[in-house]
């Protein structure tokens, strides 16, 4: 009787750590977006402000998630920030597109908007995306306005 219940807790306890395996492979992998979304591809953006973009955030075309940004590092060379994301294999970006950063309303996440070009040539993998659009600091604008620092045009002198 007693080797019968310590044979199932045996059983129990391997099937236990199978499970648990099991969830922490598919919570990396889904971590780092290989599980979702297939096959992807590297791609590289310069721009001279990402505001607070992370690791993780979307890589967006047309409202619709095609990716996810794996690195934001600064260039020491030109003091530019360096962000590497990937994009799923089906989307073939062209070499004159555009990546944005934006914001998910007044004060959500940020992630990367892509608008497309038109340019037969295709980014090819490891490429860079030559033409950027940085972050637009809402919080900084809003305090120039409210303390004084944004100047209405220049009206002619009157004589």
């Amino acid at each position: 009787m007693i080797k019968q219940q310590t044979k199932l807790e045996t059983v129990v306890g391997v099937f236990v750590l199978a499970g648990l395996l099991a969830v922490g492979w598919l919570a990396l992998e889904i971590g780092r977006g290989t599980f979702v979304g297939g096959d992807t591809y590297n791609v590289t953006a310069e721009f001279a402000n990402t505001g607070s973009l992370t690791p993780g955030a979307n890589v967006l075309i047309a409202g619709v998630p095609v990716g996810r940004v794996d690195k934001v590092a600064l260039n020491p060379k030109n003091f530019r920030a360096v962000v590497t994301f990937r994009v799923q294999k089906a989307v073939q970006l062209p070499t004159d597109s555009i990546a944005s950063v934006k914001t998910a309303g007044l004060i959500g996440d940020k992630y990367i908007a892509i608008a497309p070009g038109g340019d037969p040539d295709m980014i090819k993998p490891d490429g860079l995306i030559a033409e950027t659009e940085s972050d637009v600091d809402i919080a900084s604008l809003i305090s120039r306005f409210a303390f004084g620092a944004v100047q209405s045009p220049a009206s002619p002198d009157k004589k």
